[in-house]
């Protein structure tokens, strides 16, 4: 050490040694792409099952497609939350394995450069994604969570969605009658169609050859346009009127009111973590005690858990001369899915009462570690350690 560096501030020190390099812009540069792709991927495969339910709702409701959206957007951080750990897994997985196999890994080793310090710069992804996914879980989600079940509640009673069949008679209403001779598969277009209006003190019988059934531009009232058709209009007090059109919109009826949706925070998982840890110490007896406390806990654990997960792939991925193919991926993805399991069983069992914290914490714990001594094993630092104590005990022995 020069003296020049003996001069320099010891955090000064830290923050030279841990300002990036060119290896670690390439490092940085190489992951990224596959880290996009596997986020988008992920995304992709987890929003899918959740695609089908949404579309059923739409369909079944006679809901805008604004609806959709909202509920679509309101996924988003949820799926984001469980995609960002396994991207980076993938990731990092794919380009410590490439490096290995082309043989990176060796020359740079042979520059006097550790696994360790080839891992740094993954391991500040990480610890970057970390704060990420703790500002996720702890202030996106909660919200993002109250806005898909109000959004749900309100598609769930609102519209109406009529099962029409051919030659059947619907009342959407007590004053309305439809019916038509053919209706296609969505229920939505008709033709010679017949409806009786008996709103307003007054019958009203109308055909038309076509109508179209939709929602209005309000997402309440529901609509028919009807084309080429006739009015009959009797009051009862003389002869009845007729009328021909070639096109009038006429409302089928309205969206009963409902009552607003509850406010946020009845359910723990809707409060941020600000939220929940001032709801604790002001002992609020609104939600459970045991729920509040170990919400805050596993949030904060899957947070701190994310920058170790480049040291476990970067250790599954290395690869022995002349081997082909191993299981580093597998076996990684089943220890990061047996680890979230086994931590929002924790989960559960603490906020019943049926368990103590070390539930949350020791499994993340022992993630912890296990990510730290198996790259620290495939660095070959325990040889270097080993050594270097045979040496120390050589030279005791020594007269």
């Amino acid at each position: 050490m020069t003296a020049r560096m003996l001069n320099v501030p010891f955090l000064r020190r830290i923050v030279a040694s841990l300002r990036p390099g060119t290896l670690d812009h390439y490092l940085i540069a190489q992951v990224m792409p596959p880290f996009l792709v596997a986020l988008s991927v992920v995304m992709i495969a987890l929003i899918l099952e959740r695609l089908l339910v949404l579309f059923n709702l739409l369909a079944a409701g006679n809901n805008h497609i604004g609806i959709f959206i909202g509920l679509l957007t309101a996924l988003l951080p949820h799926y984001l939350g469980l995609a960002i750990p396994a991207a980076l897994c993938v990731a990092v997985f794919t380009v410590i394995r490439r490096m290995s196999q082309n043989e990176e890994i060796d020359a740079i080793n042979s520059s006097g450069l550790s696994l360790l310090r080839i891992t740094r710069p993954y391991i500040q992804l990480g610890v970057i994604l970390g704060v990420l996914s703790f500002l996720l879980y702890g202030f996106i989600q909660p919200h993002a969570r109250y806005d898909f079940r109000s959004t749900f509640y309100i598609a769930s009673h609102t519209g109406w969605a009529p099962r029409l069949q051919p030659r059947m008679f619907a009342s959407p209403s007590s004053q309305l009658t439809i019916v038509a001779d053919k209706v296609s598969q969505s229920g939505s277009d008709l033709e010679n169609v017949f409806i009786r209006d008996l709103s307003e003190q007054q019958e009203r019988d109308i055909t038309a050859r076509n109508g179209h059934i939709r929602i209005g531009s309000d997402g309440e009232t529901v609509e028919i346009d009807l084309t080429n058709g006739v009015i009959v209009t009797d009051k009862g007090d003389g002869v009845p009127s007729l009328v021909t059109f070639d096109h009038s919109t006429r409302f089928l009826t309205h969206a009963s009111h409902i009552s607003p949706f509850r406010t946020r925070g009845e359910d723990e998982r809707e409060l941020t973590s600000p939220e929940l840890v001032g709801r604790l110490i002001r002992h609020d007896p609104s939600i459970s005690r045991p729920h509040m406390r170990s919400e805050v806990h596993f949030r904060m654990a899957r947070s701190l858990t994310v920058p170790f997960i480049p040291l476990l792939a970067a250790s599954l991925a290395l690869m022995r001369k002349r081997q082909r193919n191993n299981a580093g991926l597998p076996l990684a993805f089943i220890i990061m899915v047996g680890f979230d399991h086994i931590i929002q069983f924790g989960h559960s069992m603490v906020a019943t009462k049926k368990a103590s914290l070390l539930l949350i914490w020791g499994p993340a714990l022992v993630f912890i570690v296990g990510c730290t001594l198996l790259l620290l094993y495939k660095s070959g630092s325990f040889q270097v350690l080993k050594a270097w104590r045979s040496r120390s005990s050589a030279s005791k022995a020594l007269p």
